[in-house]
């Protein structure tokens, strides 16, 4: 069996959701997503001569291959390993429909049947800590049992952190990375304010969105460790690792970080200066399933769990969910469409179910896609499965 093609569709979902089909001369098929950005599906495309007449089976050689001989691209290499992240989890679904076996059979089976999701959240309605505990229960009585808000959400400028007649607003600063004593104030209570709302059985995560310095990032760690968070997401920003280590170091609140990162090579420091409690790699993003699974057995060495980020469609999250299955470091993986009302829409199978989703037995990935759900969403000026760069 060889490959004939390999196509794309773009659909708009909350992000760009870059769907990824490889096509053989035996008929069967694979479907896999990349991360969103610009220029991922026209690299897609420009892969495809490098995978045309080959075995689709050989997936490791032909991401060896694909990486080689795309390393050219220079400042656009995390675009391309996007690109061929997505390729790649396309590659496994249509290995799995081949030997009419699942993806987790093939990173040695499973530890768990079902995958624990945690819902971004976002914000409140307003900044009201009261609003973003109403948006909690919301949530959790949707069936979720773990949570995660941004604590960062804030105009860069200006925030009501007023007296209790609201009579003055106050300055932030937005370049220097400082925390005011009343904008710490006012994340601490919303922190509070979630945990008191959804009851300590609930994980609670805060994301702080690479915004801050290491004194003023220890200062918010060490603030919100009376609550006992799930964690604190990217208090610094992500490339100084050493800046990570010493946050990491400083607090009893569970520092948590890996969004940015790219290939197992990319999180080896990360992991070995033992600068995170948490790691949380986004799958197709940073090489897809197989680097992923390097990276959570590097941090199994260090007792180091996995909580993937993941701000895919149903394809890319069901494929991830599989090798999140097959790994004993497995702790939550991220959805980021509760606000997508036809986001399990877009396959044919059920989706999540009381903050889970089921790791199914079908083969590959075991999802259909709903094509009239898709082509209903594509995104302005993308083909669906054309031979062609989308936009």
């Amino acid at each position: 069996m060889k490959i004939t093609n390999v196509r794309t569709a773009v659909i708009a979902g909350n992000f760009p959701w870059v769907l990824v089909r490889v096509e053989t001369d035996g008929g069967v098929t694979g479907l896999g997503e990349a991360y969103w950005g610009a220029g991922v599906a026209e690299l897609v495309h420009r892969a495809k001569p490098l995978l045309i007449g080959e075995d689709p089976t050989n997936i490791a050689k032909l991401m060896f291959v694909m990486e080689r001989s795309l390393s050219g691209e220079g400042s656009q290499a995390g675009v391309t390993t996007t690109a061929l992240s997505g390729i790649e989890i396309a590659l496994w679904d249509l290995l799995g429909r081949m030997h009419k076996l699942p993806i987790s059979t093939f990173f040695g089976g499973r530890f768990r049947e079902k995958i624990r999701i945690y819902a971004d959240c976002h914000e409140g309605d307003t900044h009201d800590p009261a609003d973003y505990a109403k948006r909690a229960r919301d949530v959790v009585a949707a069936g979720f049992t773990a949570i995660k808000f941004d604590l960062d959400n804030q105009n860069p400028y200006t925030l009501d952190l007023t007296d209790n007649d609201h009579s003055r607003r106050h300055w932030v600063e937005p370049f220097n990375r400082h925390i005011g004593e009343q904008e710490l104030a006012w994340m601490v209570s919303v922190a509070k304010a979630v945990k008191e709302a959804v009851g300590p059985e609930i994980m609670v995560a805060m994301d702080a969105h690479w915004k801050y310095g290491v004194n003023d990032a220890i200062k918010l760690a060490q603030a919100l460790e009376p609550l006992n968070l799930l964690w604190l997401e990217d208090p610094v920003p992500p490339i100084n690792i050493e800046a990570q280590r010493h946050v990491t170091h400083s607090t009893r609140t569970p520092i948590c970080t890996g969004e940015n990162l790219y290939l197992a090579q990319g999180f080896r420091e990360l992991i070995e200066k033992q600068a995170a409690r948490i790691i949380a790699p986004d799958i197709p993003k940073m090489g897809g399933l197989l680097e992923f699974k390097k990276v959570a057995d590097h941090a199994n060495l260090y007792y180091i769990p996995m909580a993937p980020h993941n701000v895919a469609s149903p394809i890319g999250t069901v494929a991830c969910s599989h090798v999140c299955a097959a790994i004993s470091n497995f702790l939550v993986i991220e959805y980021h469409a509760h606000d997508v009302p036809w986001w399990a829409d877009l396959v044919e199978q059920d989706m999540i179910v009381d903050g889970h989703i089921t790791v199914n037995d079908r083969p590959g990935h075991g999802l259909t896609l709903n094509e009239d759900v898709a082509r209903a969403h594509l995104k302005k000026g993308s083909s669906y499965f054309g031979d062609e760069p989308t936009a």
